[in-house]
């Protein structure tokens, strides 16, 4: 029985090979980064930006409802039709296919619907978070889309958003939803001691509005080219010292200098008899190490 288990979870948690997709991880990046602009741009700015993310749906994501120039609108990023849906309150839709093509090519294509809806809407026009951006109207570097790939990360996402909301759910302090950031392309929950931090000196725009509170975070995250493979990660910020030395559950996570957090690889998880208890234990594991050394109120988790 164990080992029918484990082919279930496996089915459940499929293969996420980051040298196999990463042309298409790329493409679908900046597709992401052009329809989350449009929620920073349109709606009002929150602490830690809470106001830019976007949420999963049951068939991919979405930026929930904006508003420009009167018009009432929702995007939604369907990883399973493989096309972005334009929706307005007054009932008019258009699509926009995620497909292999440059990434000019779909920015101009989904500013080209916008327009026809009526929705006119401003925003830097370069990417945000990576090493080498491009601007979107110039970018014809990242053309690669395989549907299949795509459709398999949003699956893992689905099921670590589950997980993470059960994460959630055990903490009495204040928490943000879970979310998908799309600068830096994770699903993410955030925890905050309720106490006020100071950012470092000359960090800009981004570390300065979004550093400014203590938190504990825990998400999953896809993979990039410094760190080539899939994870769970975790960290406290700001950064309690020895941190890095603490004992954490499972056995296969632990600290990596790569990417200064703690990170449980995807493989060991989706393999493992339980993977929502492997990712649990090192959520709150994770948790308990930076609260006890940022001397946390402990009464914020309800055991």
């Amino acid at each position: 029985m164990k080992t029918e288990g484990r082919v279930i979870s496996q089915e459940s948690w499929p293969e996420l090979p980051y040298s196999e997709w990463k042309d298409t991880l790329d493409t679908l990046h900046m597709n992401l980064q052009i329809v989350g602009k449009v929620r920073l741009a349109l709606t009002p700015f929150e602490p830690q930006w809470a106001n830019v993310p976007l949420y999963l749906t049951l068939r991919g994501l979405t930026t929930t409802p904006m508003k420009s120039a009167g018009v009432i609108f929702e995007i939604q990023v369907d990883l399973i039709d493989h096309q972005v849906v334009i929706a307005t309150v007054q009932g008019e839709t258009r699509r926009v296919a995620l497909t292999a093509r440059p990434v000019a090519d779909f920015y101009a294509d989904f500013m080209a619907n916008l327009s026809a809806l009526g929705i006119h809407v401003d925003f830097r026009p370069i990417p945000d978070e990576v090493s080498d951006p491009i601007p979107f109207a110039e970018d014809t570097v990242h053309s690669a889309y395989e549907p299949e790939w795509a459709n398999r990360f949003w699956r893992v996402l689905s099921q670590a958003d589950l997980v993470l909301k059960e994460h959630r759910a055990r903490f009495r302090g204040r928490t943000s939803p879970v979310h998908f950031f799309w600068g830096t392309f994770d699903l993410a929950n955030t925890r905050y001691s309720g106490r006020a931090v100071t950012p470092p000196a000359g960090v800009g725009r981004i570390e300065r509005l979004g550093g400014d509170a203590e938190v504990a975070c825990a998400g999953f995250w896809p993979g990039n080219a410094r760190y080539p493979r899939p994870a769970f990660y975790a960290y406290t910020y700001p950064k309690p010292d020895g941190i890095e030395k603490q004992s954490i559950e499972p056995s296969e996570a632990g600290w990596s200098s790569e990417i200064g957090e703690f990170a449980l690889p995807y493989d060991d998880v989706r393999t493992s008899a339980s993977p929502r208890e492997a990712i649990l234990r090192f959520f709150e594991s994770t948790y308990d190490a930076g609260a006890r050394l940022g001397n946390w109120d402990p009464s914020l988790v309800a055991r």
